[in-house]
């Protein structure tokens, strides 16, 4: 079972992000170390991801965390609730946010997993993604994790000829996570529990250490710029997590939270929050200077180990708007069930406003299109 928050002392529950008396990370010695050890490809495979001269050196690509937790963010205020819907969201807020101790043994994970994988491919990097750094995780949030293991520069339309990273899905990422899996499972048995690799688009390993679940993708790295860019919208005001995490405890209490069953991802979820914010106001001033200087600071071009700095470059934000988070909640389930046009508008967070539904064959049968 997933940690659930009857299982925590109360003090541990009402602990602030930042606090002092959180455990400090150390080293699981429990976690086997096992002999050297390389694997490669079957001869018939010639991938280029092996081949020593086009490998880069990602060493120092994944921050330490104390360097990516923002201490000046993260030490935001809460709103002051004037009503009784604006306290009961705050209380929420308090009990079911992400603790230190949480993170914590997300990270201690990280780093062991890091150390055993590079046993297998040395030049590697892990990173912890989505709603672990991005602001918006639960005590009960899955870990997220993003294996990058090669950098090239790749000339593409969209980008300009920037530098992104990439690896087949369908052959190199599956290869990759066949042997991460094999890893998991003889080697790390002691510590791993029920690794499975999944064959999605995005191929993952899924996995439980003594907590909780995580999934391991390779070189999906949109997913590491995204956490970031999510982060900067989280703290950029203080409405806006106490507002996320109410919309997404009512839709996992309704069972409408889970995309491997057709319904709304969390990622999804967040989007659909800031779009409303966007539209009503919340964020009018993201929709002119400060919505361009926020995107342009997670350029594609950036280096992986730079993208966690982008936000503190984000200038200070005020809203004018001064609604309260009871009223701003009633707002969302509002707008989304009498304004927003379903049939033919697109929730787009990069535009600040809803754009016109594709018509294309992939999203004719989509009842909500986020971009």
């Amino acid at each position: 079972r997933r940690l659930s928050v009857e299982s925590v002392p109360h003090d541990a529950k009402r602990q602030r992000f930042h606090s002092h008396h959180s455990q400090t990370t150390v080293v699981n010695q429990a976690v086997p170390l096992p002999e050297e050890r390389r694997y490669s490809f079957p001869a018939s495979t010639q991938s280029p991801l092996f081949h020593t001269c086009n490998i880069q050196d990602l060493s120092g690509c994944a921050p330490p965390l104390r360097d990516i937790l923002f201490p000046d963010l993260i030490e935001t205020t809460l709103p002051v609730a004037k009503d009784k819907l604006s306290q009961q969201v705050l209380e929420l807020f308090q009990v079911y946010q992400q603790q230190t101790c949480d993170l914590n043994r997300k990270e201690l994970c990280r780093t062991e997993l890091q150390r055993e994988i590079q046993r297998i491919f040395p030049q590697s990097k892990l990173f912890l993604v989505g709603s672990s750094l991005n602001g918006f995780g639960t005590r009960s949030s899955d870990g997220d994790l993003c294996l990058v293991v090669k950098e090239e520069p790749i000339p593409t339309f969209f980008f300009n000829f920037n530098t992104i990273f990439q690896v087949n899905q369908k052959t190199e990422a599956r290869q990759i996570l066949s042997l991460v899996q094999k890893l998991f499972s003889t080697k790390l048995s002691g510590y791993i529990e029920r690794p499975q690799l999944i064959r999605a688009k995005v191929p993952i390993v899924k996995f439980r250490d003594k907590v909780r679940q995580f999934d391991l993708n390779v070189n999906n790295v949109v997913g590491i710029r995204n956490t970031f860019l999510l982060r900067t919208y989280a703290y950029i005001e203080n409405r806006v997590r106490p507002l996320v995490l109410a919309v997404k405890k009512w839709a996992s209490c309704n069972d409408i939270n889970d995309a491997s069953r057709g319904t709304l991802s969390s990622y999804s979820l967040v989007l659909m929050v800031l779009h409303y914010l966007q539209s009503k106001y919340i964020f009018y001033i993201l929709k002119v200077s400060l919505f361009k200087f926020i995107f342009e600071s997670f350029d594609p071009a950036m280096q992986l180990h730079l993208v966690h700095q982008a936000p503190r470059t984000i200038p200070p934000y005020i809203s004018k708007n001064v609604s309260s988070l009871g009223d701003l909640l009633i707002g969302f389930f509002k707008y989304y069930a009498t304004e927003f046009d379903w049939s033919h508008q697109m929730i787009s967070v990069r535009e600040a406003k809803a754009i016109p539904r594709p018509d294309g064959i992939e999203w004719r049968n989509k009842f909500i299109c986020v971009e």
